[in-house]
């Protein structure tokens, strides 16, 4: 079977990451861990991914890009770059899950550590004690849908006892202290998106023709925009 190539694009929160996958294995992930470098930094990483690789845009089977939740802003970039680079270069749009995503990246790299009595929580800050997060079962099965939610003792209270829910994202940090000795929830700061996390979701969906309509697709924000302004001092 050819090698079907995929380029990949993570820009859901601060990280601005680009990965190169080939059947559903990644090859190369670059990410930018800095604010507000997604405009300036976005388009440069795709041309030198691609150019230290050797590849140009006709050697790729699609573009995927990881779609919401997440950042207003980094989701409109990321995905308006993907759509671009479809159009230029005919190629098909793959939209990824962001949440899922992530989950699919933690699991990997806790790789042997994640049991049956596991459940994995993704979250990407938004403002205040809210987030946006989604619980999966060790075996990536959705057990509670993507929501935006504000995080308080009980969140976690429905899921089944004697289970242990692992919160990881950009989301944890404000609740590292509010979980501390907790039994059954577990805050692993730390874990950033990347690109390289889409691969096994994109290519799945590529085999499947699970395939986003370029002129038409948008991101999945979750929530409206709300524009803000600074108060006056």
């Amino acid at each position: 079977m050819p090698e079907q190539v995929i380029l990949q694009i993570e820009t859901a929160t601060q990280v601005c990451s680009i990965a190169l996958a080939a059947n559903g294995v990644t090859i190369v992930s670059h990410d930018v861990d800095e604010p507000n470098v997604h405009a300036a930094k976005l388009t440069l990483l795709i041309m030198e991914v691609m150019r230290s690789n050797g590849l140009s845009f006709s050697d790729l089977a699609a573009v995927a890009v990881s779609k919401g939740p997440g950042s207003y802003t980094g989701l409109r970039i990321g995905v308006s770059t993907a759509k671009g680079l479809c159009y230029a270069a005919d190629l098909p749009l793959i939209g990824v899950d962001t949440l899922a995503g992530m989950a699919e990246g933690f699991l990997a790299s806790y790789a042997g550590q994640i049991d049956e009595n596991t459940r994995l929580c993704p979250m990407i800050d938004a403002r205040r004690m809210e987030v946006y997060s989604a619980v999966y079962s060790d075996q990536l099965e959705p057990i509670r849908p993507t929501r935006a939610v504000i995080i308080d003792d009980q969140s976690f209270d429905s899921l089944a006892p004697h289970q242990r829910t692992i919160l990881f994202g950009s989301g944890v940090d404000k609740l590292v202290e509010r979980f501390a000795g907790h039994e059954q929830v577990t805050v692993v700061p730390g874990f950033k998106n990347s690109a390289g996390h889409l691969s096994r979701l994109a290519y799945r969906a590529l085999a499947d023709g699970l395939l986003e309509d370029v002129a038409y697709f948008e991101p999945y924000y979750l929530k409206d925009f709300v524009a803000t302004t600074q108060k006056k001092s």
